[in-house]
């Protein structure tokens, strides 16, 4: 039987007063102090005062806790709006949002779908947003934004982790760089890749991701109208 439909073992208030939302919401604030190596069953029954043993009557695995986790976090990631556009980008703005407060999510996102009530809730609120949509085309529609999210937050907490891990933000990065491109470019081997470098606007992240996205979902919208 899956964790979710799985019942908790009977309340008990000692040595201390546990289930699952208490085990989650633990895991989740040392995932968001630590990353995921902070995360097992041993260090949440630690966190909560507990022993690990006591944990195995709720989840059967550090595998069910991150699903909990994952599912926990879904409850955040609301769609809202009027039409399919505004509940899309709401949903792609929601979803970025929330890696960006809990930056292990990236980790966790994409690969086979959540099945937890609150991503399914997630699910529900956009599929309805689609109705009147091909039925053919509502999971291509959707995975389009999911995967279009998922590859730009998981660019972006790269760039947040080099960031620590050198000291060296992306604009201190880029000039000390400068040089050897100069060098390069100046090659003559790579003209459109240099224009593009030297004229272009250099956007911040939240513009590279709002303009990407409108371009996604300018051609979902062309494409199901069609």
């Amino acid at each position: 039987m899956l964790v979710w439909e799985r019942p908790e073992p009977p309340y008990r208030p000692a040595p201390a007063p546990l289930d699952r939302e208490r085990i989650v919401r633990a895991a989740i604030g040392l995932a968001d102090a630590d990353g995921l190596d902070a995360v097992s069953v041993r260090k949440v029954a630690a966190a909560l005062g507990v022993g690990p043993m006591r944990l195995y009557g709720y989840i059967d695995s550090k595998e069910e806790l991150l699903d909990l986790m994952v599912d926990a976090i879904h409850a955040e990631i609301r769609p809202a709006g009027k039409g399919r556009r505004e509940v899309l980008r709401s949903l792609a703005e929601s979803t970025r949002q929330a890696v960006h407060e809990h930056e292990w999510l990236a980790d966790l996102l994409g690969g086979r779908p959540q099945l937890g009530p609150h991503a399914l809730a997630r699910g529900e609120a956009v599929m309805a947003a689609l109705d009147g949509v091909d039925v053919d085309d509502v999971m291509p529609v959707v995975t389009a934004v999911d995967a279009y999210v998922i590859g730009a937050v998981r660019r972006e907490i790269a760039e947040r982790r080099a960031e620590r891990a050198t000291g060296m933000d992306e604009r201190r990065w880029q000039s000390s760089l400068g040089p050897y491109l100069e060098r390069t470019f100046a090659t003559g081997r790579f003209p459109a890749l240099s224009t593009v470098v030297r004229d272009a606007a250099h956007l911040d992240a939240d513009r590279t991701f709002r303009m990407g996205l409108d371009f996604l979902l300018d051609g979902i919208e062309a494409r199901v109208t069609r």
